[in-house]
């Protein structure tokens, strides 16, 4: 006997469920958010993955989503304007 729904919420292709998508979406927002006051190089980038990843997964927090990928995008606004600011490949206060 096969089911047409499977029984945990977890997709039997992928091996991932719901839960995985919600929780790549807050990181990506807390992520994001952290990444505009230190690592920004480090951090941007990575709120960016997994906010594109849970939305291409289907999350239910689609609001969060966006504003982790908002947020990844403003690190590395910000970087690159301190960057050019400051003169140098870096930037510090």
């Amino acid at each position: 006997m096969q089911l047409t729904a499977s029984a945990t919420g977890r997709d039997e292709r992928t091996g991932t469920g719901p839960r995985d998508a919600d929780g790549m979406a807050v990181a990506s927002f807390v992520l994001g958010l952290l990444g505009l006051l230190v690592l920004n190089i480090f951090l941007g980038p990575v709120a960016i993955t997994l906010a594109a990843v849970s939305l291409w997964r289907g999350t239910q927090r689609r609001g969060r989503a966006l504003l982790g990928l908002g947020l990844g995008v403003a690190d590395l606004v910000v970087l690159v304007t301190l960057m050019q600011l400051d003169n140098t490949v870096s930037w510090s206060f």
